[in-house]
Parts: C-alpha cells; structure tokens; sequence
C-alpha cells in the first residue's frame, strides 16, 4: 500500500465527524472561524492524542484529495489534516487559512488527479 491507499482505507473504515461547521469559531479563540466544515476521524488518532483532523468539502465524493501539513506555534505541534471533497477553491481556502494566520503555517500535498 502506498501514502494515499492507507489514507484511504482509514476513510474507508472511520466515521467523519464534523464538530467544527462551516462559519463556526474555535471554542477557545472565537477570531479563528473554520472556513469549512472541520471535524475528526473517528477512531484514529494523531499526533495531539485526538482523531486525525479532517477538512470536509462540498464534493458529494468523500474522496481524499489533498493533505496539509500544518505547524501551529500556539499549541507548539505539527500535524497532518486531510482535505475530503474539497473542490480546488476550497483547498485554496484551507492553505489561505493556514497561511494567513499569525501562529499557524502549512504546506498543501496535492494528491495525483489521476489517483482521484
């Protein structure tokens, strides 16, 4: 199996869940607002002790098309988030996300179209 097939089994066999809606405000710093629907995958866990994070798109596929690996300075952690469903504009808006913020970078990893 490769990077992408095992993201993809993960998607296969753990339940998305959305905690953070579109146009919501973090719990604990309500300037941040999720530009996007943001949740976890349920049953995983990464690097912070919580489910794999997860950007979900307007795709009607839930079909992994990106990653993002992101540093937070606030938090002083590193992580990778998945991008599913996400249209071209809407992994735009995750990386502007990310970038544009004053304690949080990241770097999209497009996945091959043809892998898509």
């Amino acid at each position: 199996m490769n990077f992408w097939t095992r993201f993809d089994a993960l998607l296969a066999s753990n339940e998305i869940v959305i905690d953070r809606p579109k146009g919501t405000s973090h719990p604990r710093h309500p300037a941040i607002v999720y530009p996007l629907d943001y949740g976890y995958l349920k049953g995983t866990s990464s690097d912070d002790g919580n489910g794999i994070d997860v950007w979900r798109g307007s795709m009607p596929a839930a079909q992994l098309v990106a990653v993002v690996c992101t540093v937070d300075t606030l938090k002083c952690d590193a992580e990778v988030k998945l991008l599913v469903g996400c249209t071209d504009d809407e992994i735009e808006t995750v990386d502007k996300f990310y970038n544009e913020s004053d304690c949080m970078s990241g770097i999209v990893v497009m996945r091959d179209r043809d892998l898509r």
